[in-house]
């Protein structure tokens, strides 16, 4: 039998699947990666996957004119998951899901920076989201989104109600990063966006701090979320 195949989504250099690898890894996968930059991109079938992960960015859903394969990935998106194929989204991926589901992804008013746990909805204590729990973890974005139909929400922060949601078991989309703490880009994050840190009312000293003191228990919670959410869809 072939082994199952993962494929990230990356949609800029700097944003990979970073923690996320390990267990994805030990889940049986074989992962492999694409660009959107890359020209096979336009011609990629998302439903060929087994697993489909799609990362973060500094670009807004709302954005297709500035970046035309939007649009494009949006289409092939909202035709894997009419599949229900299984596909996690982590910030921008999470807010492509929501859009390819019929959600309105929109600028927020304050930008969400730092290290900081979210909030579990009682009904989502038994789900892959426990391994959180009052785990502060990273967020970086300003943009957010209205909840689809059919989707059940799992989580909200201080700042944005809608953190996370699922659909089944094979769909999960993630606002936050517990994939970041222990990758080194994180440093790439803050030369490329420092007006996103002073927006959020925070500093680049104070941030990596946080990043050195609170990364590694975030990537192991992360971890642990992800693996567990991997297993349940494996036995579904």
């Amino acid at each position: 039998m072939s082994a199952k195949r993962a494929l990230i989504i990356r949609h800029v250099p700097y944003e990979g699947v970073a923690g996320y690898r390990e267990p994805i890894e030990a889940a049986g996968y074989e992962v492999d990666r694409i660009d959107v930059s890359d020209p096979a991109f336009s011609a990629l079938d998302l439903c060929e996957p087994d697993l489909l992960i799609m990362m973060g960015g500094p670009m807004g859903v709302y954005e297709q004119d500035r970046y035309p394969w939007i649009g494009c990935q949006l289409r092939r998106l909202a035709r894997r998951l009419d599949a229900d194929r299984p596909t996690l989204g982590v910030c921008f991926g999470a807010q492509m899901i929501a859009a390819a589901l019929g959600g309105h992804v929109y600028p927020g008013p304050v930008k969400e920076v730092g290290f900081h746990p979210v909030r579990i909805h009682d009904h989502a204590l038994d789900s892959p989201l426990r391994h959180i729990v009052d785990v502060p973890i990273l967020h970086w974005h300003g943009d957010t989104f209205t909840l689809p139909d059919n989707v059940d929400l799992l989580a909200s922060s201080h700042v944005y109600e809608h953190q996370a949601f699922r659909r089944g078991r094979s769909l999960l989309a993630l606002q936050f990063h517990a994939e970041m703490g222990l990758d080194p880009r994180f440093n790439a994050w803050i030369e490329e966006w420092p007006e996103s840190v002073a927006e959020a009312g925070g500093d680049e000293t104070s941030l990596r701090a946080a990043h050195d003191t609170l990364g590694p228990a975030a990537v192991q919670a992360g971890q642990a979320m992800i693996a567990e959410w991997l297993g349940k869809l494996q036995a579904r």
